[in-house]
């Protein structure tokens, strides 16, 4: 098997992101990628990993100290998602959920209460997960069915979500629920449930192309009990609080895919000045050179867009298209990159013993979850053609 090391981003950055990055990718190498077959082969997480996320302080990157947490910045955590994907994106998209999706939520949107009570718990121990989508909400997802109703003390939520990434391991959940179905959209409402409350329970485990490591189950709400005070955010507000959060998600999607594009890229780059045919090495090919050089070319500006997202969501810019372009952009090169290395690598790239094989199944679900690629397009249209 190749040995390589993880190229590091090429753009310039501050000292401690550097050393973060750097922090992040020596661990990925150690820790995780002598098992990352194994996780994939088992469709499971290797016990091992999860406390370690959360010694690194990987789970609660701008969680403020007071709680337990990193209180760095959103960017870290684009960092930390990058990092991990290049070298396993099953393992980085449990970050990326937990950082950029289940605790900006809750910067957001939580009350005072909601934050003591979960933010030591989500920066220490506890992995989070938030449910949005349904069977019959996709991209539609305001179309969504689950019901919430007021029981005076308590809400009761019913219904069934699906797709829930890291629905195996979490106990915390944002569940979008609607409380007044005759208002739509604007009836819909985030919840705060725990896996212990009654009346909820994880259901099927979805056997999947890629990113099988990573758990994405449905969850199952039969007249679930959850508190008054677990409410995120304003009743009637839960869309918005979807469409913020979903926005700075897809900034992390887009580090997924640059992650997994280097990672790939790395490896299918040594192997050409390894592998020789017609006695010499196969990265003396011209045609083959200019492959890698486009492939290198559009990584660069890949990881540039998702980075200027970034940038603008800390600086309190609007960055809605900057997003859906950086999400668009990199998920069709992760794609891209990875159908170049598997043929680069031939038969052997057609294998289960090389790490390309797995890259390959793993980006595709880049252009479908956190909003589908025509989605992105849709959003960027939107943005393009305001007034």
């Amino acid at each position: 098997m190749i040995e390589i090391p993880i190229t590091p981003p090429l753009t310039l950055f501050s000292e401690d992101e550097k050393l973060f990055y750097d922090m992040v990718c020596d661990f990925a190498k150690e820790k995780i990628k002598p098992i990352v077959r194994k996780m994939d082969d088992e469709s499971c997480i290797d016990p091992s990993i999860i406390p370690q996320l959360f010694e690194l302080g990987l789970m609660g990157i701008e969680i403020p100290e007071k709680h337990g947490g990193s209180e760095t910045n959103f960017f870290m955590s684009i960092l930390a998602i990058e990092a991990l994907s290049s070298v396993d994106p099953s393992i980085a998209v449990v970050v990326d959920v937990q950082n950029t999706l289940v605790n900006n939520a809750f910067l957001q949107w939580g009350s005072e209460e909601l934050k003591d009570k979960y933010f030591s718990q989500l920066a220490s121990e506890k992995i989070g997960a938030y449910a949005l989508s349904e069977a019959g909400s996709g991209s539609d997802a305001f179309a969504l069915a689950t019901k919430a109703e007021d029981k005076g003390d308590h809400y009761e939520l019913n219904g069934r979500k699906m797709w829930t990434t890291n629905g195996n391991e979490a106990e915390i959940f944002i569940i979008f629920a609607n409380l007044n179905p005759d208002a739509g959209y604007k009836g819909i409402t985030a919840f705060v449930v725990e896996k212990e409350f009654e009346g909820f329970s994880v259901g099927k485990k979805e056997d999947k192309l890629g990113i099988r490591a990573s758990s994405t189950c449905e969850l199952l709400l039969d007249n679930c009990k959850v508190p008054k005070e677990n409410v995120l955010g304003e009743i009637g507000k839960g869309y918005k609080v979807a469409m913020e959060t979903l926005n700075e998600g897809r900034i992390g999607i887009g580090a997924q895919m640059v992650g997994l594009a280097q990672g790939v890229f790395d490896y299918g780059l040594q192997y050409t000045k390894e592998r020789e045919q017609f006695g010499k090495p196969i990265s003396s090919f011209q045609g083959l050179q200019f492959q890698l050089a486009q492939a290198a070319t559009e990584l660069e500006a890949a990881r540039l867009m998702v980075y200027n997202a970034a940038r603008l969501k800390e600086a309190g810019k609007t960055f809605i298209k900057e997003a859906a372009m950086a999400k668009l952009f990199s998920s069709q090169l992760a794609q891209k990159i990875a159908s170049l290395m598997v043929e680069v690598l031939g038969g052997y790239g057609f294998t289960r013993e090389y790490p390309v094989e797995k890259f390959y199944r793993d980006s595709k679900i880049g252009t479908i979850y956190e909003g589908t690629s025509n989605m992105q397009l849709q959003t960027i249209a939107k943005e393009l053609l305001k007034d």
